[in-house]
């Protein structure tokens, strides 16, 4: 566990903070501010219910900023993990979550719909492990209401930087994660 704990925080510190993916992970990332937690259940009850006692963490401990739930050995199919984030989606809102906690989303083989899978723009989302991003919500809103245009700017400029990195450079980048 440590060493997936490990190769997380390099892929976090190397992709995600190194290509400044997410401008905000930076103060996370070093205020130690973020919960990983693995999840190795293969049953989908004990995934939703450790989704679940992840939501009830950051609610009883407001120090937390995020958590990251790691899923090392389940999901290898991108389409699969598709199907688990409705499902994750769908417990926020049953749980009376939605508005508090939403769902950011990584995957090994993410492929945005409409590109190509070896299309370099793929790689802003793409981790070395599946994982839900548990964000609190009046987070993401403090910065909306502050940056509103610089937020929704984002996402463009990281297709563009990897765009421009290229495939080759992210794959590498990535993949570098593993060895620790």
């Amino acid at each position: 566990m440590e060493k997936i704990i490990a190769q997380t925080k390099k892929w976090l510190l190397d992709v995600v903070i190194g290509c400044n993916f997410c401008p905000f992970a930076h103060k996370e990332f070093k205020n130690e501010t973020i919960k990983y937690a693995i999840d190795n259940s293969e049953n989908e009850l004990l995934q939703l219910e450790f989704l679940h006692n992840e939501c009830e963490f950051l609610d009883n401990n407001p120090s937390t900023e995020t958590t990251l739930i790691i899923y090392p050995t389940q999901y290898s199919s991108f389409q699969d993990f598709l199907d688990w984030i409705d499902k994750s989606n769908d417990l926020i809102e049953e749980l009376g979550y939605y508005g508090t906690y939403q769902l950011a989303t990584f995957h090994p083989d993410y492929c945005f719909e409409g590109e190509s899978p070896d299309d370099a723009s793929n790689y802003t989302n793409r981790s070395i492990y599946p994982m839900l991003h548990l964000l609190r919500e009046k987070t993401i809103l403090d910065i909306a209401l502050k940056q509103e245009a610089y937020l929704e700017s984002i996402p463009t400029r990281n297709i563009t930087y990897a765009l421009a990195k290229g495939t080759p450079y992210m794959k590498m980048l990535r993949e570098a994660c593993m060895d620790v």
